[in-house]
């Protein structure tokens, strides 16, 4: 028996399950700092982590751990319909609830005795456990003729666009370009339930992205941001 131990946490504009696009590079607006914990937390530990642009993040699904794992999944990019094993899908709930992304490699902070590792295009939930961080290496970790099967292409986008009370509150918002540029791109993923998609839906959704409380209704292919508010 071997116990896990993280050795950083990850600090994103993800605040839920719900807002986090379901593959890393999707939402490349969307920066990220990984804090690291313990012996980890010092310079020598990140020596020479400069000359990589990519990195692989290991992590823990830990808000899916206690809820356990089935033999097959329902992938959304197959409708959420058909069946597949879960050795066969990025399912979130996997038998060690382990995950793994390849992200951008933006840089190392250090503010009083913290070291951070600065990161681009994550998918993961603000505070996800992290469990071991490697370089990305090209020539190894990159199969150009490699076949994705049911995923093989990028999910389908949908348009985006802001009511004028939306647009109003976040231009009075910090950093409200990046804000914006970051929930127009999780907005054009769709992140409702596969079952929903194609069908009429007149319901009002929500995510929370940052601090915020970012409401949107969906028509066709159209996403309206209705409203955002503070929490």
């Amino acid at each position: 028996m071997h116990t896990i131990t993280p050795i950083a946490t990850i600090e994103t504009p993800y605040k839920e399950k719900f807002a986090v696009p379901r593959q890393p590079r999707l939402v490349p607006s969307a920066t990220a700092r990984i804090k690291l914990l313990g012996e980890l937390n010092c310079m020598e530990a990140v020596r020479e982590l400069e000359q990589f642009s990519h990195l692989w993040l290991l992590f823990l699904f830990d808000q899916n751990l206690e809820a356990g794992w089935k033999p097959t999944v329902r992938p959304p990019r197959l409708g959420g319909n058909e069946r597949v094993g879960v050795l066969a899908s990025r399912s979130t709930f996997r038998p060690n609830g382990i995950g793994m992304s390849a992200v951008e490699f933006r840089g190392i902070n250090k503010e009083g005795d913290q070291i951070y590792i600065e990161v681009g295009s994550v998918d993961l939930v603000d505070g996800t456990p992290i469990i071991d961080i490697k370089p990305y290496i090209p020539y190894s970790d990159s199969v150009p003729e490699a076949k994705g099967g049911y995923a093989d292409a990028e999910p389908p986008t949908v348009e985006v666009e802001f009511s004028p009370t939306a647009l109003a509150i976040l231009q009075s918002l910090p950093d409200s370009t990046v804000k914006q540029a970051v929930i127009s791109e999780v907005l054009a993923q769709d992140p409702r339930p596969a079952y929903k998609k194609n069908k009429p839906d007149d319901k009002q959704y929500a995510v929370h992205l940052y601090n915020l409380n970012v409401k949107f209704t969906i028509s066709g292919n159209l996403v309206t941001v209705t409203t955002i508010e503070h929490f």
